[in-house]
C-alpha cells in the first residue's frame, strides 16, 4: 500500500533475484560488476573533481506517458544506475528545456548529473552551486496549473 506499480515491480524483481535459487547467479555476479564499475569511474575521476553526464538518455517524457511501458522506464535510469552501483555521490541539475515548437505540447526539462569521488560530497555540492550560477536556466516555460 502506498507504492506505485513501478516501485512494486522493482521490489518484486529484487526479491526474486535474491531468493535462494538465484543468489549466486545474480547477486555474486552483480557484486563483481559493481567492483568493475567503481574502478572505471574512480579511474576517470583521477584527474578531475567530477564527471558531467546526462541524467537520462532522453529528455523527460510527459507525465504518465510511459506507465504502461516498464522497459522504457528502466531505460530512463540507464545513466544513473552506474553511479548507484559504484556507491559514489552524484547530484542532478536542471540544464534547460526542450524546444517543443508546438504550443499544445509542452517543453520538457533536460538534466545533467555531476558525479564525484568517494566522500567528496562537499566538493560536489560546491561545484553544483557554481554550475547553477554559471549556467542559469533562461528558457523555462511558463507553468500552467
Amino acid at each position: 500500500k502506498g507504492f506505485g506499480a513501478e516501485v512494486k515491480r522493482r521490489i518484486l524483481m529484487g526479491t526474486y533475484t535474491l531468493s535462494a535459487g538465484y543468489y549466486d547467479a545474480y547477486y555474486t555476479r552483480a557484486q563483481q560488476v559493481r567492483t568493475l564499475v567503481r574502478a572505471e569511474i574512480s579511474e576517470a575521476l583521477k584527474d578531475c573533481v567530477a564527471l558531467l553526464s546526462p541524467v537520462a538518455p532522453t529528455p523527460a517524457y510527459p507525465l504518465n506517458s510511459k506507465v504502461s511501458d516498464p522497459l522504457a522506464m528502466y531505460v530512463g535510469d540507464l545513466m544513473t544506475v552506474n553511479v548507484n552501483l559504484a556507491g559514489l555521490p552524484a547530484i542532478s541539475l536542471p540544464c534547460g528545456f526542450t524546444d517543443s515548437g508546438n504550443s499544445s505540447y509542452p517543453s520538457l526539462p533536460v538534466g545533467v548529473q555531476l558525479i564525484g569521488g568517494a566522500f567528496k560530497e562537499v566538493e560536489l555540492l560546491s561545484l553544483a552551486h557554481t554550475f547553477e550560477k554559471t549556467f542559469p536556466i533562461t528558457n523555462a516555460p511558463k507553468l500552467q496549473l
